[in-house]
């Protein structure tokens, strides 16, 4: 039997504005060999619903994909209880939000998945063993315009589009998936390059730097905590930041405010925007850019079109 929240989203969000509680946004993965999902689904269902977390946990029989909410008088102890539920998690990486002032989730979910990202891929690779060489971020931004090096997005195109690192290439994609099956047809011009790797947390890298290794690329590097590791540490120490535009996440906050640009456009009248919505029509739901005035006018849909047929039906 599986635990569950039994509210609606509708009460689930009055509850948490009500208690206003202060919350730290982490975020967390690890590839390892899981063989009773569904007792450790529940053990994390219990634990985490002990210390009022709310968030997003995939497990499957390859390991463990978090986004989580933590109050903030809870998270000491959130943390060593992480810590504890497997020794493969003992010391493991806490990507940090940069920004916590938003409501990110309004309830807890963990849900068992055939896989942790769903990346379509049905060959027998060792995602443990066999990846690419961790780059601590205080080397990053040495590297940003070294020619040797070639730096690579990991995300989606609505994750490029509102932010990105200087000189980096972008792999366009509508999903992970998409973009596996992309990957070697891009970077086919660059294997005698070094090859940094980067996404937002550094999950993605994790599985496409053992694909290029298979592929016989040779330098392969992956940014230790992503997009977010890297922001955090420009920040504490007062460094130059590479990374333009804003930071996408996959919460209700949408994005992160991560440097002062604005590099994206809304799509219907194409002023600087960087607020993402979905299409209030249902049957459309698309993810797009749309700016304060095209809000108001368009009332959230992506079209006419859309708008039309929603009061239509």
């Amino acid at each position: 039997m599986l635990l569950h929240n039994l509210y609606s989203r509708k009460k689930l969000k009055k509850i948490i504005l009500l208690k206003n509680i202060v919350r730290i946004n982490v975020s967390f993965y690890k590839y390892f060999k899981i063989k009773n999902t569904i007792f450790f689904r529940n053990m994390i269902y219990i634990i985490f619903n002990k210390y009022n977390i709310l968030g997003r946990i995939y497990v499957s029989k390859e390991g463990i994909n978090a986004q989580i909410s933590i109050p903030k008088k809870n998270y000491n102890k959130s943390i060593y209880m992480i810590y504890k539920l497997n020794k493969n998690l003992y010391n493991i990486h806490i990507n940090k939000s940069i920004k916590n002032d938003k409501l990110s989730f309004l309830k807890l979910i963990v849900k068992v998945k055939p896989k942790i990202l769903n990346d379509n891929i049905n060959e027998n690779f060792d995602f443990i063993k066999n990846k690419g060489i961790y780059l601590n971020v205080s080397k990053v931004n040495n590297l940003i315009f070294n020619k040797n090096y070639v730096f690579v997005d990991i995300r989606n195109n609505y994750e490029y589009e509102l932010g990105h690192f200087i000189n980096s290439i972008q792999i366009k994609s509508i999903n992970f998936r998409n973009q596996i099956n992309n990957l070697l047809k891009k970077l086919i011009f660059f294997k005698k390059k070094k090859i940094v790797l980067y996404c937002t947390g550094g999950i993605r890298c994790e599985k496409v730097s053992t694909i290029l290794k298979y592929n016989n690329f040779k330098k392969v590097y992956q940014i230790k905590g992503g997009i977010i590791s890297y922001i955090r540490y420009i920040k504490k120490y007062n460094l130059p930041n590479y990374f333009i535009g804003k930071n996408f996440v996959f919460d209700n906050r949408m994005c992160e405010n991560v440097s002062y640009s604005i590099i994206s456009n809304c799509h219907q009248c194409k002023s600087i925007s960087y607020n993402y919505v979905n299409c209030l029509n249902n049957k459309c739901h698309i993810l797009f850019i749309q700016c304060f005035s095209c809000k108001i006018l368009f009332k959230k849909f992506c079209s006419i079109k859309c708008m039309k047929l929603f009061y239509k039906n």
